[in-house]
Formats: structure tokens, sequence, C-alpha cells
């Protein structure tokens, strides 16, 4: 089976509880997003709600396309800034 790489930042490091993890391999985004939620639970799903992702370092807008095997996503929630 393959597998991702899951890298959190800021507050979705703080919600997951950790700053990176390797998990099963996803059908697309939206899948990635649920298992993850179901693993981690509301903290890192209400932070996945708002989140941007990267995958492989290219913004990645279409939640339902297919990811590839062995991507790094990494998870970007939202920045404050002043």
């Amino acid at each position: 089976m393959s597998t991702v790489t899951v890298r959190y930042f800021a507050a979705a490091r703080a919600a997951a509880g950790r700053s990176e993890e390797t998990v099963p391999g996803a059908g697309c985004l939206d899948d990635l997003v649920e298992g993850l939620a179901g693993r981690h639970g509301d903290r890192l799903a209400s932070v996945l709600a708002v989140a941007s992702f990267l995958v492989d370092g290219t913004a990645w807008h279409d939640r339902r396309a297919p990811l590839p095997a062995g991507v790094t996503i990494d998870v970007l929630p939202p920045f404050a800034g002043g």
C-alpha cells in the first residue's frame, strides 16, 4: 500500500500533536482530511477545515483530484499577520 507524508505547521502541528507523520495513501485530499480528522479528533478537524494544502510544494486546490503515491502534503493553517 502506498503512503504519503503529512507535515503540519503552526496550529495544525499543535492540534495534531506532532510535526509530521506518514499515513496510508488516500484517493484524494478530501479523503485524506477525513482520515486525519478521524485519527486526531475535532481540534485538528477544525484546523483542517480552514487550512491550505501543498502537495510536493504545489498549492492543491482541487480536493477531489487524485493524490499521487508517495507525495508530501503540507498542512498550512491560516496565519495571522500584522
